[in-house]
């Protein structure tokens, strides 16, 4: 098994479908506008159904009897992340410092950790669903903590956000494992949501590649030396500093996996949308993340190899 040649060749197909994205928008075959429909396809229909067909076809609770802990231990992920947040973000200039905090803290802890597994360990791998059960929690997270970072957080709970279609999804399909009833949904409807399901990555490239496009036509300024601070901290100390951790508690090679891969992913491929609903700067994170994104041709493989040589994979 060659991790490097693996993650390597991953973070390339998810770059190439970002360079069609740009294409399109530029060649004006997709219009400007379009984007946000783009993007709200991908989070509110194709994810919750990649979710729910991996849940359904590849969770069993008798296989499985300690499933509960995984949500757990992204608790305790995000809380160091949060902490590593906390001290980092001073890095950053002032006016930059919410969009770098943010870039830091919300990552593509969904995506990439699913391309790189399914290329590890082949698309029926259980360790599909653990990623899905690690990140349990995180839609309806993300979903609510973004506005904070620009002070625009509501004051009274927003139950839409907490059950989201994500997470609804996922409730629905671990009934119906519970239940042992997925025998009874027709083979059509399976197919139908496999397919829908199948969109999500390359959805959200398109949105993200398009995205970028109309920061070059509008010729923003271009944030340098954030940019190098940003991919030096995200892309290198973060995971640095996880290994180290993972060093000192010693979980399972399972779950240090997990963490390992999240702490080495870029941002999360809907952050330039949601900097943009709350007024944020859009392009400084659209380049933080695509310049992440880049740099992880190189640090991903790198970091994986490192952790293998303390966590072997089997």
């Amino acid at each position: 098994m060659d991790l490097v040649a693996i993650t390597f060749q991953t973070v390339v197909l998810l770059l190439g479908i970002g360079v069609f994205g740009f294409l399109i928008v530029q060649r004006k075959v997709v219009a400007e506008n379009a984007l946000g429909a783009l993007s709200n396809l991908a989070l509110d229909l194709a994810l919750p159904c990649l979710v729910f067909m991996n849940i359904v076809s590849s969770f069993s609770p008798q296989e499985t009897p300690d499933w509960w802990v995984l949500p757990l231990w992204w608790v305790v992920f995000t809380g160091l992340a949060a902490l590593l947040m906390g001290v980092f973000m001073f890095v950053s200039k002032k006016a930059t410092r919410r969009e770098f905090a943010m870039s830091l803290f919300l990552h593509n802890g969904l995506f990439f950790p699913l391309a790189i597994l399914t290329g590890m360990f082949g698309a029926s791998s259980p360790y599909l669903v653990s990623l899905f059960l690690f990140m349990i929690f995180y839609p309806a997270f993300l979903f609510n903590i973004y506005p904070y970072f620009f002070g625009k957080g509501e004051k009274k709970i927003n139950w839409r956000r907490i059950f989201n279609t994500v997470f609804v999804s996922t409730i629905i399909a671990l009934i119906i494992r519970f239940a042992d009833i997925q025998e009874y949904i027709p083979d059509i409807v399976l197919s139908i949501l496999t397919m829908l399901g199948a969109m999500t990555v390359p959805l959200l490239m398109l949105v993200i590649g398009g995205s970028l496009s109309l920061d070059f036509q509008r010729k923003g300024k271009v944030y340098s030396t954030e940019i190098v601070k940003f991919v030096l901290i995200k892309n290198l100390l973060f995971p640095l500093i996880f290994l180290a951790v993972l060093l000192v508690i010693k979980p399972s090679p399972q779950i240090a996996l997990l963490l390992m891969l999240q702490s080495a992913v870029p941002p999360v491929t809907a952050l330039p949308m949601f900097t943009k609903r709350v007024g944020g700067n859009e392009t400084l994170v659209n380049q933080f993340l695509v310049a992440s994104f880049i740099a992880s041709l190189v640090s991903i493989p790198l970091v994986i190899s490192l952790f293998t040589w303390f966590f072997p994979i089997v």
